[in-house]
């Protein structure tokens, strides 16, 4: 059974599902979610927005649409990564020498479940922190990324860059600005932010 559907299911089953939540009794004990049950949840309940890919040319169909939504077409992109540019050559995104980006394109290093958030490095912002970076986030990202929290992703990054240990590590974990401000959001950068996530496994 493919990633998305055992999540997802079809419409009758999400909203079995979410009943079945709601309905929960309390003095049962919690069952664990799956690590990819969690991150979607997780993500989504931060504002975050899911894009499920079984393959390369859905993810250039997503990509399309999101450009659509938004009207980017033929607008501007952060990206350092050349090994996405060429999502952005063909649909005439300009990402050299840019003045205004609507939007970065980037991957990131882990997708962290516990949390619903991102984990990126310099491998992706350069320099930049997330305050510095467009409102708009398109992000990249395989199942494979996918790891139960932080501390599962530092260790990923630690033994994957052996010799060039990026710099700049942070996570992004809010994606719609609060309707309160609080104690656990504050000074946090919220963004608009797609998730085209490709099946990997």
């Amino acid at each position: 059974m493919s990633f998305f559907k055992k999540i997802f299911g079809n419409s009758e089953d999400a909203t079995k599902h979410e009943d079945n939540l709601e309905n929960k009794s309390p003095y049962n004990p919690e069952v664990p979610l799956p690590v990819d049950e969690m991150f979607i949840h997780n993500f989504m309940k931060n504002g975050g927005k899911f894009i499920y890919c079984l393959n390369q040319e859905e993810v250039n169909e997503n990509f399309i649409s999101i450009l659509e939504e938004n009207d980017w077409f033929e607008g501007e992109a952060l990206c350092f990564e050349p090994k996405l540019h060429q999502l952005l050559n063909v649909n005439k995104i300009s990402h050299e020498e840019i003045k205004n980006p609507n939007f970065i394109l980037c991957s990131c290093e882990n997708l962290i479940a516990d949390e619903g958030s991102i984990l990126f490095s310099s491998n992706q912002f350069k320099h930049l922190k997330p305050n510095e970076l467009p409102i708009n986030m398109v992000v990249f990202a395989t199942a494979s990324q996918l790891v139960v929290n932080k501390s599962d992703g530092l260790r990923i990054i630690k033994n994957r860059y052996i010799k060039e240990y990026p710099s700049n590590i942070t996570t992004i974990k809010y994606f719609e600005k609060a309707k309160e401000e609080d104690f656990l959001n504050y000074g946090s950068c919220h963004k608009n932010l797609y998730l085209l996530l490709l099946e990997d496994f």
